[in-house]
């Protein structure tokens, strides 16, 4: 193995600052012509917008306004979802009443079958068709269905 150590690449030293100060003034004339003829080349432009200035304003303004009625009409959060979503909103808390209502309703039977020996007798009565000795319970007999199309003429 050679662990001989090769020349080092010459190193080149920071550039000292008169040396940058030295470029830019030698450059600064080809800098200001560069920036002159740039100047030359956008007045035409420069002056026409400054003449429309006002139109290109009021158009801007406008497009903006169309933007903007449009982003708050139909946007993620706009006047049409916002309806929608607060007609489900009504709908859904008409439900929760209704069905608010109906647990009440099974609450107080619920109560009134643990505590109420009447209610008991009413329930068994209706659903079992239960009756006390003498008492005689008529039920109404269930329709019967036509089997085909022809009993239905």
């Amino acid at each position: 193995m050679d662990f001989r150590v090769k020349r080092f690449p010459r190193v080149r030293p920071f550039p000292r600052p008169e040396e940058g100060l030295r470029a830019v003034v030698e450059k600064a004339p080809q800098a200001e012509e560069l920036a002159e003829h740039w100047i030359e080349k956008s007045r035409p432009l420069l002056v026409a917008l400054y003449t429309e200035r006002r139109r290109l304003a009021t158009a801007g303004v406008a497009l903006l306004a169309i933007w903007l009625f449009l982003h708050v009409m139909f946007g993620a959060n706009g006047m049409v979802v916002y309806r929608s979503k607060r007609t489900e909103r009504q709908k859904l808390q008409a439900d929760i009443e209704k069905l608010q209502k109906e647990n009440d309703l099974y609450e107080q039977q619920i109560k009134a079958l643990q505590n109420d020996p009447q209610a008991i007798e009413k329930e068994a009565r209706e659903q079992l068709h239960y009756a006390r000795p003498g008492e005689v319970v008529y039920v109404e007999p269930t329709p019967s269905r036509p089997r085909d199309n022809r009993a239905r003429k």
